[in-house]
């Protein structure tokens, strides 16, 4: 349930802008808030099993939209090839540890890989 819930959040962040407004209201407040369909149900004045039907249908959505578009994969694998990259630059660092220019080389591409993970 845990990694539904996180890759439902990072679709979310991707996608959710695209979902309509009770779409996100009710996803928001399940896998963020963690409320109930009940709680959802009763705060929105709806049924629980139209809370259950807009949030499997969002569901549905966000994965469509991945599919699509895939965003998230896209970024999933940015982000492991930017960490490969700062290892192997820790690595050579290490092993280069007498050649200073080589150091401020990398060092300096080190702080612009930093830049791109803020």
């Amino acid at each position: 349930m845990f990694e539904k819930m996180m890759e439902i959040s990072m679709l979310f962040d991707f996608y959710g802008q695209m979902l309509t407004q009770k779409q996100k209201v009710i996803l928001q407040l399940y896998y963020e808030d963690n409320l109930t369909l009940a709680e959802i149900a009763e705060n929105l004045g709806i049924s629980r099993q139209a809370v259950h039907d807009a949030a499997r249908k969002a569901e549905k959505t966000l994965y469509e939209y991945e599919r699509t578009l895939g965003l998230a994969k896209k970024f999933k694998e940015t982000e492991l090839a930017v960490q490969k990259v700062n290892d192997c630059i820790e690595q050579a660092l290490l092993e280069h540890r007498n050649d200073e220019a080589l150091k401020r080389e990398l060092t300096r591409i080190k702080a612009i890989i930093e830049t791109i993970n803020d």
